[in-house]
């Protein structure tokens, strides 16, 4: 895969569109131009099921007349519609009202040199290369047992852009950038009977870099024994019990507090976690850290959305906040300044000075006796109150071992009393995403079976 235009031409239309802008009356403005190719194959049950070849590109205009703001975007890059965008912008902030937060950010907050962070590898990768890895998977995952006799498929894809910003008040950045993933399902079903249940569950790796994906041999073959262990669910009764969440899903808990501690969130004053600036939330063993600079994390960037400086910090330390994660416009709304979180956080670590050594099987001895969950459903979170409530599937586990897998449950609580009561973290920590986490110890959460 190839790009079609480089660097320095969306260099060129970016400085292009700012002066067009400013010469047609915007106060302000920020352009941003990208590009991005992609290639994605999905097989099934040994047949070849698609074959995706993607090219996007883009243009976005802001421009601001006092403080109201307008924006539009485009497909076309020639000069002729980048006119046609920048007076769709304009005529938009014509009737836009008024808005004292609005604007760009101040220049002094704009980031002015940026880090190379090693976020782009392309994947030389044929489509015929792409199907035999996929097929390998999911021969991988057939292999382990008899009893996985069905598929939901295995798919590889690989992704890569490019793209170049820019505004008045003197910010210039971009950077390419690249995603690569292997990804299989498989079903296991105990018996040869249309009776008899069946059970899926999966696996899959993402990485900036083709070279450190695991081996789709692996990838399938894990995947396989994850979902052999659901067969044999049982029932358990109603009760309050510890839980375990596994570390491939522990870091939705993280995601549930971003949210709560957002500037939208804060100035809307939708968030359980209203002033919390220096309260104790979470368990005092545990601190989290935002690292924009992660030589190919998925959430390194030498500058936010909006061009605003990164830095890293500590946004939960000894289990108090220490930090929000706000935009320009959230920041103003809030009277505070921006923390370089316009378009989402960076890189996320869970830390705790109560870390189990010893994996997965060390934290369920330390629990004892409870529930072991390893998928969620649903989004049974309220924001307002922190009310917590969702469908799940996980292992019964009796004096720190598993004894059977357990579906049809509501596990529930509320969020200030689990991130507060964590009583310790795996050692088993993953990546998912931006989020880097191991399992988590929740003391104690009703667990209610249909």
């Amino acid at each position: 895969m190839a790009f079609s235009f480089k660097s320095e031409t969306f260099q060129e239309l970016t400085e292009y569109a700012l002066k067009k802008a400013k010469a047609l009356g915007a106060s302000d403005a920020a352009v941003d131009i990208s590009e991005s190719v992609g290639q994605s194959v999905s097989v099934r049950m040994g047949e070849v099921e698609t074959i995706e070849q993607t090219r996007d590109k883009g243009l976005s205009v802001s421009v601001f007349v006092g403080q109201s703001r307008g924006n539009a975007s485009s497909s076309d890059f020639s000069l002729q519609a980048i006119d046609s965008t920048i007076q769709a912008a304009l005529d938009i902030a014509k009737y836009t009202a008024a808005d004292e937060h609005a604007g760009l950010p101040d220049e002094e907050t704009l980031s002015k040199r940026h880090r190379d962070l090693d976020l782009y590898h392309p994947w030389k990768l044929s489509t015929a290369k792409a199907v035999e890895k996929a097929l390998a998977m999911e021969d991988a995952a057939f292999s382990v047992s008899k009893q996985i006799r069905n598929s939901d498929g295995a798919n590889v894809s690989s992704e890569e852009g490019h793209f170049f910003a820019a505004n008045s008040r003197g910010f210039r950045g971009g950077y390419p950038y690249s995603r690569h993933s292997l990804s299989v399902s498989p079903i296991a079903q105990a018996k040869k009977s249309k009776d008899s249940p069946m059970q899926r569950d999966y696996w899959y790796a993402v990485e900036r870099n083709a070279k450190d994906l695991a081996k789709p041999q692996a990838i399938g073959e894990y995947a396989a024994k994850r979902a052999l262990a659901r067969l044999g669910s049982k029932k358990i009764k109603t009760g309050k019990f510890p839980v375990i969440f596994e570390a491939p899903i522990a870091s939705s808990l993280i995601g549930n507090y971003i949210g709560a501690v957002s500037g939208t969130a804060l100035y809307r004053r939708t968030s359980f976690l209203l002033d919390s600036m220096g309260k104790q939330v979470w368990s005092k063993h545990i601190s989290i850290e935002e690292d924009p600079f992660i030589p190919g994390g998925h959430g390194s960037s030498p500058f936010d959305e909006e061009g605003v400086k990164v830095k890293a910090r500590t946004v939960v330390k000894n289990g108090r906040v220490n930090g929000y994660f706000l935009s320009t416009y959230s920041a103003r709304k809030l009277g505070q300044k921006s923390t370089g979180n316009a378009g989402g956080t960076h890189n996320i670590l869970l830390k705790s000075s109560n870390t189990i050594p010893g994996g997965l099987d060390a934290l369920l001895q330390k629990m004892g006796t409870g529930l072991l969950v390893t998928e969620m459903m649903g989004q049974g979170v309220n924001p307002v109150t922190g009310d917590y409530s969702r469908g799940a599937f996980g292992y019964w586990v009796e004096n720190g071992l598993i004894v059977h897998p357990v579906e049809e449950i509501t596990i529930a609580g509320n969020l200030l009393d689990m991130l507060a009561n964590i009583v310790a973290v795996g050692d088993d920590a993953i990546w998912r995403g931006s989020r880097y986490c191991g399992s988590l110890l929740v003391e104690s959460m009703t667990v209610a079976s249909e």
